[in-house]
C-alpha cells in the first residue's frame, strides 16, 4: 500500500497496491524493513545502548549487549512472522484469481478433465489454460522478483514455490473436485488421465527449470497424480495401456514453455518431438503448440 497526504486536512488516502509489480515492491519493502531497517533502529533507540555509551566498565558494556541480544532476536522473529503472513496473503491472493472467475465460479474443476472423453475425439495436447496462466504468472513475478529482491533472492525463490505449492495444494484438497473424480456420474477416462497427467507434468517441468520446485510439491503433485491413477483403474482400465511414455509427457511440456516463452513455433515444433514416441502422435501434438488450445476454462 502507498499513503498520500491529502493537502490541509491532515488525513491520509491509503492506495492499495493493485499489480504484480506493486504487490512484489510492497513485499521487497516489508523484507527490507524487517531485516534491517527496524532492527536497527531498534538497536540505536535502546535504552539500555544510551546508558552503556556512558560508561567506561566494559563488564558492564557486555552484560547490557547479552540482554539486549535476545530482545533483538525475539524482534526479528515477530517481523519475520508478519513478512510470512504477508507473503501467503500475496500468494493466495493470486491463486485464487487463477482458479476462480471474477463471479466465483471454479475455473480449476473436475470437468475439466472429465468432458474429455464425451467427444470421442482426441484433444490437442497442450496444457490446460490455468497452468499456462499460472506459469506466465510466475515468469511475471520471478522477472519482477530478480530486479526487487536483489541480494535477497531467497526470500524471491520461496514467494515463488509457495505461490505454486497454493494453487496445487486446492487442488490436492479439493473434495468437490476428486468426488467428482471418483464417484461422478462420469468417470474419469483415458484423454482425462493424459490430460491430468500432461498438466501435472507440466507443473513439475517449469518448476523445475525455475528453481522453485520443493520437496513437497513434487510430492504433492506424484500424489494427485496417483490419485488420478486409482479412479482410472477402478472403472476397469488398466491407466498405464493408455498412458503414452513418460518422454511424450516432458517433450509436449518442454514445448508449451518454448511456445508460451515465445522461443518456439509451429514450423519447428516437429523437430523437438521424436518421431516414434508411441500415441498420442507426433501430428496431435503437432497441432497443440496454440496456447489455450483446448476450451477457454
Amino acid at each position: 500500500m502507498e499513503t498520500e497526504s491529502v493537502e490541509g486536512s491532515g488525513h491520509r488516502i491509503v492506495r492499495i497496491a493493485e499489480t504484480e509489480a506493486q504487490q512484489t515492491a510492497l513485499l521487497a519493502n516489508a523484507v527490507l524493513l524487517a531485516d534491517e531497517l527496524i532492527p536497527r533502529a531498534a538497536a540505536k533507540l535502546s535504552p539500555s545502548n544510551h546508558q552503556v555509551s556512558r560508561m567506561d566498565d566494559a563488564a558492564a558494556k557486555r552484560s547490557s549487549s547479552d540482554r539486549r541480544i535476545p530482545e533483538q532476536r525475539e524482534l526479528k522473529r515477530r517481523l519475520q512472522r508478519l513478512v510470512d503472513q504477508l507473503r501467503d496473503s500475496f500468494c493466495r491472493q493470486h491463486a485464487l484469481e487463477l482458479i476462480f472467475t471474477e463471479d466465483g465460479a471454479v475455473r480449476l474443476n473436475a470437468d475439466m478433465y472429465l468432458s474429455l472423453n464425451q467427444g470421442g475425439e482426441e484433444p490437442e495436447w497442450f496444457p490446460s489454460p490455468i497452468y499456462q496462466e499460472l506459469f506466465d504468472k510466475l515468469t511475471r513475478i520471478a522477472n519482477i522478483a530478480s530486479e526487487m529482491f536483489v541480494g535477497r533472492e531467497r526470500f524471491a525463490t520461496m514467494l515463488l514455490v509457495r505461490l505454486t505449492e497454493t494453487v496445487i495444494l486446492w487442488l490436492s484438497e479439493d473434495q468437490t473436485f476428486w468426488e467428482e473424480i471418483k464417484d461422478g456420474p462420469r468417470p474419469l477416462g483415458p484423454l482425462g488421465l493424459q490430460q491430468f497427467y500432461l498438466d501435472m507434468e507440466f507443473v513439475i517441468l517449469f518448476a523445475s527449470q525455475g528453481r522453485y520446485l520443493s520437496r513437497n510439491l513434487h510430492q504433492v503433485i506424484k500424489n494427485i497424480i496417483a490419485k488420478a491413477i486409482e479412479a482410472v483403474a477402478a472403472t476397469n482400465i488398466d491407466p498405464y495401456s493408455v498412458l503414452p511414455e513418460d518422454e511424450w509427457f516432458a517433450d509436449v511440456a518442454q514445448i508449451a514453455i518454448k511456445m508460451l516463452m515465445g522461443k518456439a513455433n509451429f514450423e519447428n515444433v516437429e523437430r523437438e518431438l521424436p518421431a516414434a514416441i508411441g500415441s498420442p502422435t507426433v501430428a496431435s501434438a503437432r497441432s497443440a503448440t496454440s496456447p489455450i488450445s483446448h476450451g477457454s476454462q
